[in-house]
């Protein structure tokens, strides 16, 4: 969660940012993917653990606010989600990726409007992909950090947005 410092300067509250990008998430999955019945898990959960066989969509953050989000899923889920974004069964390693980079792009473009109200005031960079049977994602620096966890009825991702100022 964000300290009430970055809060004030936000110009929000933390239960509240939480319930809007909660809703963020929702809105965009039932629009791109068609997953109407999203659960969110109220589970505090470390953006920096060790992932097992996943695949990390991340677009970076920088302006007014630097950071990052990231979107996190299992390989099957990834698979899904291309599939279904792109029509297809069995999608390849690059529209998975490419599916997933635009997910995250998409969610960063909606997250930024709730930190800054000129949301020109933001700029998001390429998506980067990260995958593999075993990884971690470590930021250099130590931003505040507000995750969120989803159940798609069929498996969990994550969704992580970390700030600094």
């Amino acid at each position: 969660m964000f300290s009430e410092k970055l809060l004030a300067t936000i110009g929000t509250s933390g239960p509240l940012l939480e319930k809007t990008l909660i809703q963020e998430v929702r809105k965009i999955f039932s629009t791109m993917m068609g997953m109407d019945h999203l659960l969110h898990l109220p589970l505090a959960v470390n953006p920096a653990s060790n992932f097992t066989d996943c695949i990390s969509a991340l677009v970076g953050l920088a302006g007014d606010y630097n950071g990052l989000v990231g979107l996190h899923v299992s390989t099957h889920l990834a698979q899904r989600l291309a599939g279904q974004l792109l029509d297809t069964d069995s999608p390849t390693e690059d529209e998975i990726e490419d599916a997933l980079g635009e997910l995250a792009n998409v969610l960063a473009g909606n997250f930024k409007r709730h930190l800054s109200p000129e949301s020109l005031a933001i700029r998001l960079s390429t998506p980067s992909i990260v995958s593999g049977k075993q990884y971690a994602i470590h930021v250099s620096k130590k931003p505040e950090v507000m995750t969120l966890l989803f159940d798609s009825e069929e498996d969990w991702f994550m969704v992580a947005l970390a700030v600094e100022q």
